[in-house]
């Protein structure tokens, strides 16, 4: 199958990766082309950027959480605008542990075939650029870089010494963008602010994606894209008759969510309804509940206030109906939220409590699964990964935990995976096709509604 693809790397964190990938897809767009964005790793905001700008869903490419087989499957299920954008996570070699190239943006690039832009702040630096990416270019056999992108240039004299000395490298400078401090994304929390129903914020992402396109060379980046080799479809998708309905808690404080998850859901079965715990007064008629990651403490006070959803889920809950929580919606599953110098209250399900901290928790998680639950019928380990600034206090010592961790934090000792009745929470994420979760959570909704 030909898919026009490029995958945007960086030397490291923070040299403009999601800007500029931004700036890229508003340039292939500009010029009539439709565009499929991708996001390396568990990021759930960056994701929100490029679809902001794409109009597009932005799916993830995470080699730890669903493989190389699937990750690959995804890749091609999902390319079906003319050229697929790929942005990197953290350095370009930078995998799941120092020492291995496992779950880097080079690892994704060689599992995709891709070729690669390297983008590089050139700020504190001239001359020494060009040993930089000489250094990137010979790391690996075969880097796969086949232009640059040179961010935070500070004179025409700065970019004359930088391009001088980048000649010995022989690849294309693909964008030299000038230094300006209005070009930069704020951020909130565990990286990007989410753009949901942020206008002032998408408007500020097409100004600063237009801004930079005037700095890149798309005719060069398009014949970089351009030239590619297919990859092999291994099996079509079979999208299964609905016949179970799942409501999906989507809006302001809830809405992490990998759309390949929401789409295992459709393909295994489900129709889902979504619904708004912050402004809606009832939850759709359905068999089972999803609550995903978000910032339930930002809008402590409007989930609080609707004291209605509250009680209604937590009354569906203890009428054992299947509810499946990650992260944010494990937090609005227990009594409160201290956020700041305020406690908020929230469903009070499970007997804990949860404290907003200033560290952040952000691992890939690693363990098994000790007890069958709404999503797995049987023992088996798992994988899935964790990002949060909250930890959950005053547990009760008889709560129950269906997973045991031997990498990530979770909730309790390398414990996550609170159960209460028919409800299963964590802190850590899974992605639904790496196993039968979806499949497992679908049967248990069916199984429900017959009651």
């Amino acid at each position: 199958m030909k898919i026009p693809r490029i995958v945007l790397a960086g030397t490291t964190s923070g040299v403009g990766k999601t800007s500029i990938t931004c700036a890229i897809i508003y340039a292939l767009k500009k010029n009539g082309f439709s565009v499929q964005p991708f996001k390396v790793g568990p990021d759930y905001i960056d994701p929100t950027y490029l679809s902001s700008i794409s109009k597009t869903k932005a799916f993830n490419l995470d080699v730890w959480l669903m493989g190389k087989n699937q990750l690959l499957e995804s890749f091609i299920e999902n390319s079906k605008s003319d050229i697929s954008v790929i942005e990197g996570v953290m350095g370009f070699y930078d995998g799941f542990e120092g020492g291995s190239n496992f779950a880097s943006t080079h690892h994704v690039a060689e599992l995709t075939n891709s070729p690669v832009i390297l983008v590089l702040d050139a700020s504190k630096t001239a001359r020494s650029i060009a040993a930089t990416t000489l250094g990137f270019q010979k790391f690996h056999k075969n880097s796969r870089i086949s232009g640059i992108i040179l961010n935070k240039i500070g004179s025409q004299k700065h970019e004359n010494l930088c391009k001088q000395a980048l000649e010995k490298t022989k690849l294309p400078i693909v964008g030299i963008i000038p230094k300006n401090t209005d070009l930069a994304l704020d951020s909130r929390h565990l990286g990007l602010i989410s753009t949901m129903s942020e206008k002032p914020l998408q408007k500020t992402i097409q100004k600063i994606s237009r801004i930079i396109a005037d700095s890149l060379d798309i005719e060069k980046i398009i014949e970089i894209i351009k030239n590619q080799t297919s990859l092999k479809k291994k099996r079509k998708l079979i999208y299964k008759k609905s016949n179970t309905t799942i409501a999906v808690a989507l809006d302001n404080s809830f809405n992490f969510y990998y759309y390949d998850n929401l789409e295992s859901l459709r393909r295994n079965g489900a129709k889902l309804q979504f619904f708004s715990p912050i402004k809606d007064k009832k939850i759709p008629n359905c068999d089972g509940i999803y609550i995903g990651g978000g910032f339930p403490e930002i809008l402590g006070d409007s989930l609080e206030k609707n004291s209605t959803m509250r009680q209604s889920l937590k009354k569906l809950s203890e009428q054992n109906m299947p509810i499946y929580a990650e992260c944010g919606g494990l937090m609005y599953l227990t009594k409160l939220i201290d956020y700041g110098n305020k406690k908020y209250r929230m469903i009070g399900l499970f007997d804990a409590e949860t404290k907003m901290t200033k560290k952040m928790k952000l691992n890939y998680t690693k363990g098994k699964i000790l007890s069958k639950n709404i999503i797995s019928d049987k023992l088996h380990l798992l994988r899935g990964h964790e990002f949060h600034y909250s930890e959950l206090t005053s547990i009760s010592s008889d709560s129950k935990f269906s997973y045991q961790l031997e990498i990530g934090d979770g909730i309790k000792n390398y414990q996550d995976g609170m159960t209460q009745y028919n409800t299963l929470a964590s802190y850590g994420h899974l992605y639904f096709d790496s196993s039968d979760y979806a499949k497992i959570f679908i049967k248990n909704c069916i199984k429900y509604s017959r009651k």
